[in-house]
């Protein structure tokens, strides 16, 4: 099952499990093996790392000598000074988490996270779709902390945080250091308490504060309407239950007898792979490439194709939507409507979020979140590589916007008026 980055996260549950979850466990009884022989008996601990030297899980050489000599040091001689921690030693359970963050860390892969027990469970609240924050997709963008998109009616979108705006500080946190599951774990909270952002916005001079007050969040998926002889699917995520709520919205397109058709994708961070796949189908041939999955092994690359519902003829008109906060399976299924030569994109560049996570269970209560593959469109183009490029590029006109006249939108209906 795939998800998108974060609460929409793109998540392979069943391709290299076993092999990650074996090495990751290794790893830590390694570490294990390391502490008790180390804290007992140095030599002791030289022996181990001279029999890990030799089963490197991965099959390369990797010296892990400096790590147990840290460790002992660490044992012997480290004094606490911070006032919080000097009457506590941190145990080592928690230094052994604290290495494999750290050699998550070391990947500089905004993606890949690992999650000890509060944030694992944290996670997987989050992915169950109901969960407490404030309703926005984040994402770490050329090293800054970036909203992807506020989900529409979540109090983030109603405190007016907009897409692409970088957030500099959370609370008293500042952020160029968070990784994005860092960032999430201080932004989400209890409903009713509150949380402020300083935000560098494009356009507006100097940073400015917007404090949010968090509620129950729960997601948003389908909403239809109607302008003139143009029929308008608005799609806000990739949920498990967002193929049904098209379909249904597909059906009122056809009962409504019209042929012109608007997909707005703006502000949809994404979500299940499976849904973008069973929603590209209600357009394609069986059989059409929707996306391309590509593995650190070239042999092991999948190709995921229409399930050839294909409903609509070639009298269809029909333009997607898209903008920075449109990531992940809607780059997917814009991406494979667009070079299919089905859709017209307009709007502005996507966010680019082209890459698949698998979730791995390390114990009963953690987990690894591991890059193992990349979204590519039909034609090869790598979605993670600066995302779409719109047909044509209409920014939204942000003044004109707050009168009711969406520039975009507009756009869209003279497109499909010709």
């Amino acid at each position: 099952m795939h998800l998108t980055e974060r609460m929409y996260q793109m998540d392979n549950f069943s391709k290299y499990r076993n092999q990650i979850l074996s090495s990751l466990l290794l790893a830590i009884c390694v570490f294990f093996a390391g502490y008790y022989f180390g804290h007992n008996n140095i030599s002791e601990a030289d022996k181990v790392v001279s029999v890990i030297n030799k089963t490197d899980p991965a099959g390369t050489n990797v010296d892990f000598q400096a790590f147990w000599k840290a460790w002992n040091v660490i044992d012997q001689k480290y004094v606490p000074t911070n006032s919080t921690t000097t009457d506590k030693k941190v145990d080592s359970q928690t230094r052994v988490y604290g290495a494999i963050e750290g050699m998550v860390k070391a990947l500089g892969d905004p993606y890949t996270t690992f999650f000890p027990p509060v944030e694992a469970k944290t996670f997987n609240e989050e992915i169950s779709g109901n969960f407490e924050g404030v309703g926005m997709e984040v994402g770490v963008k050329d090293k800054i902390l970036t909203v992807i998109a506020p989900l529409k009616g979540t109090p983030a979108y109603r405190a007016g945080i907009k897409t692409g705006d970088k957030i500099v500080k959370i609370d008293e946190t500042f952020t160029e250091k968070l990784s994005t599951e860092e960032a999430i774990k201080i932004i989400r909270g209890k409903k009713g308490t509150a949380v402020k952002f300083l935000i560098v916005r494009e356009g507006v001079k100097d940073p400015f504060e917007i404090t949010v007050l968090r509620d129950v969040i729960n997601m948003p998926t389908v909403d239809t309407e109607t302008k003139g002889d143009v029929f308008v699917i608005r799609l806000y995520s990739f949920s498990a239950i967002s193929p049904n709520l098209f379909r249904d919205a597909l059906r009122q397109f056809v009962q409504s007898g019209k042929n012109k058709l608007i997909i707005d994708l703006r502000g949809n961070p994404g979500g299940y792979l499976e849904a973008a796949i069973d929603m590209a189908s209600w357009f394609l041939p069986a059989g059409k490439v929707v996306v391309q999955e590509d593995f650190r092994n070239a042999q092991d690359a999948q190709i995921y194709r229409s399930k050839g519902y294909n409903i609509f003829n070639n009298k269809l008109k029909l333009v997607i939507l898209i903008d920075g906060g449109s990531a992940s399976a809607s780059e997917i299924l814009a991406g494979a409507l667009h070079e299919q030569g089905v859709a017209t994109l307009v709007g502005t560049q996507s966010f680019g979020k082209g890459s698949v996570q698998e979730l791995v269970d390390i114990t009963s209560d953690t987990s690894l979140k591991v890059t193992i593959a990349k979204w590519l469109t039909p034609n090869g183009t790598s979605i993670s590589h600066g995302g779409l490029t719109p047909d044509v590029v209409v920014k939204l006109d942000e003044a004109e916007f707050k009168k009711g006249n969406d520039t975009q939108m507009a756009k869209a209906l003279e497109i499909l008026s010709k």
